[in-house]
């Protein structure tokens, strides 16, 4: 293979998925049936197959990585809203299309506002955050820089969450920098019918 080109590791479909595949992708349960059930319903592959296919290459790793994943992304101490905010942000850092774009529409599903996802791809700097808000922009910029919440902004988290709801955006953000690691260096595609980002919004990811 030349240095030029692109590995890529082939979804598995949801056709081609064991009882093993199954048992491992059900640590993700809110995933695996609306992958499951969409496929059953319309024979069409569904937003996120593609992740949970590829996944399914190592069903090991599936099991332990969905469990954590199902943790940080429905069932912590956040608030939806506070969760999409952060996934967004470290999505659009890490220059990932395809996370970005599923928490585009996730995050509207939570209640985020067109302005207030466009915000998301400038930062804690942003004009009309508020200061929670801002907050967490910061909080997605320094782990993603510097691997650690800076102490000014620790002080300032401090103020508004538990100990335990900062510990859950720590690592909601490790996990989701680790789909977008995966996501870029295997070149998982959007799946067919997925919304893109328009050549604009592209190029200042890109540029950024």
């Amino acid at each position: 293979m030349s240095n030029t080109q692109k590995y890529s590791l082939a979804p598995i479909p949801p056709a081609d998925w064991s009882d093993n595949i199954v048992n491992a992708l059900s640590s993700f349960p809110g995933g695996l049936k609306y992958v499951s059930s969409h496929w059953q319903e319309t024979g069409e592959i569904a937003r996120g197959a593609y992740v949970l296919g590829t996944l399914a290459h190592h069903t090991d790793l599936a099991k332990a990585f969905l469990t954590f994943n199902n943790h940080v992304a429905t069932n912590s101490t956040l608030s939806a809203r506070e969760r999409e905010l952060l996934i967004l942000r470290i999505g659009w850092l890490r220059k990932c299309e395809y996370e970005y774009i599923q928490h585009v529409i996730l995050g509207k599903r939570a209640g985020l506002l067109d302005d207030e996802i466009a915000r998301t791809q400038i930062g804690p700097d942003a004009d009309d955050w508020t200061g929670q808000d801002a907050t967490l922009m910061r909080v997605a910029d320094e782990l993603n820089a510097d691997a650690r919440i800076g102490d000014s902004n620790m002080a300032e988290l401090s103020k508004h969450y538990s100990a335990q709801q900062i510990m859950d955006m720590i690592f909601l953000i490790g996990c989701y920098e680790s789909v977008a690691m995966a996501i870029k260096s295997f070149n998982i595609p959007l799946e067919p019918g997925s919304p893109t980002l328009d050549d604009e919004t592209r190029r200042k990811m890109f540029s950024q």
